[in-house]
């Protein structure tokens, strides 16, 4: 059944509009346009359906908002957070900015990941709001850079905090309540640098590394067997990018290997650089002259929510009677800004509309899972900040 608001408050027109703003991520593609353009427009929303809107822009050209309706007091806080950033257009099938509607859903680059989202969650606050004075604050917050760094998010919540959020990253109208984490090493094999008819004197650095590559695997296989999370299973590694050499004649000093380690809660970054060096120790114990650096890299945690938190049960409230049932619990493989409300101390979830092609080629949301989401919300907006 369509929904009777006000043309100003339909997610699917809000949403073909937020489609046909470009707004590629520039930590991943050279040149992208960020978000300042979709920024501007997301401000000039919000302010125009009464909230306070507050522009975060600690790096120029990468803005995020958090608009504010403040409630009369005593009641609840609750952030909707979702990114306005995606990845790039190249290579996708048709004009990835002209939003375009068949078969009941909205294609377009980032109708999924994650501009439906984005959509529902302005309308579902601007909905909540418009019912009538809410005691506790509503917050939307549109940010910058998830695609990349997650460097939105982190700004935000340096200066910006709720009684509890929900991200609206995609999830096929179903709960997420954990999902993995990851940290990145460079893993820098030494060697000695000489000509290649001298191999008295060198010391093939790739050579060297190709036993690292085989331990790597054989962690790999020992994670698998080992104890599994009961929505997330078992952590996972993998190398992801290799550097090593100089010319064919010449035996190479160095290889620089570069991995990927998702984690599940219980594992950190901490832990993983334990397994590492372990494995590396090993080997300078036993392969003749191996030599390596550990260096590490990027890491965010993994995220595991309470099902027992008042978020979670006013969501679950309002979502089974739009869907007809319970909604389905689940956890993702991939890393969310979840994990930064949980660290912040701040509960949180994530819900979101249903649909596929995220970085693909071809990417659309569902369009009744659109304004099944965004009713959700309304919902549970209206009652967790009353």
């Amino acid at each position: 059944m369509p929904d009777e608001t006000p043309e100003s408050l339909d997610p699917v027109q809000l949403l073909g509009e937020l489609i046909a703003i470009d707004s590629v991520n520039p930590g991943l593609i050279p040149g992208g346009a960020g978000e300042t353009a979709i920024a501007d427009f997301c401000g000039r929303w919000l302010t125009d359906h009464g909230f306070d809107v507050h522009r975060l822009e600690k790096r120029p050209g990468r803005p995020s908002l958090v608009a504010i309706a403040r409630g009369t007091g005593g009641g609840r806080s609750l952030m909707l957070n979702g990114h306005l950033d995606t990845v790039g257009l190249a290579g996708y099938d048709g004009d990835p900015l002209a939003p375009r509607i068949s078969d009941g859903r909205m294609f377009g680059r980032g109708a999924f990941d994650m501009k439906g989202g984005v959509a529902a969650m302005m309308v579902a606050a601007a909905r909540a709001t418009r019912r009538g004075p809410l005691r506790g604050d509503v917050l939307v917050a549109c940010v910058a850079d998830e695609e990349h760094g997650s460097l939105g998010t982190e700004e935000v919540l340096g200066s910006f905090g709720a009684d509890a959020a929900i991200v609206t990253e995609p999830s096929q109208l179903q709960l997420t309540l954990a999902h993995k984490g990851f940290a990145w090493f460079d893993v820098e094999i030494e060697g000695r640098a000489a000509h290649g008819s001298r191999p008295d004197l060198g010391v093939d650095a790739i050579t060297k590394a190709g036993h690292f590559l085989v331990a790597l695997e054989d962690l790999g296989h020992r994670l698998a067997g080992g104890p599994a999370h009961p929505l997330l299973g078992t952590g996972t590694v993998h190398a992801g990018v290799i550097h090593g050499g100089e010319e064919p004649s010449t035996y190479p000093a160095r290889c620089r290997i570069t991995l990927e380690r998702r984690t599940v809660p219980g594992e950190d970054a901490g832990t993983v650089h334990t397994e590492l060096t372990a494995v590396l120790e090993d080997l300078a114990a036993t392969v003749t002259d191996f030599r390596y650096r550990l260096i590490p890299g990027l890491h965010r945690e993994p995220f595991q929510a309470d099902p027992d938190t008042p978020i979670v049960r006013t969501l679950t409230r309002h979502a089974e009677p739009v869907l007809g049932h319970p909604p389905v619990i689940r956890a993702e493989p991939f890393w969310t800004d979840c994990a930064l409300f949980a660290r912040a101390g701040i509960p949180c979830l994530l819900f979101g509309v249903a649909g596929e092609g995220a970085h693909a080629a071809t990417e659309w949301a569902d369009i009744a899972s659109l304004r099944h989401l965004t009713r959700i919300l309304t919902g549970t907006v209206a009652d967790f900040c009353s």
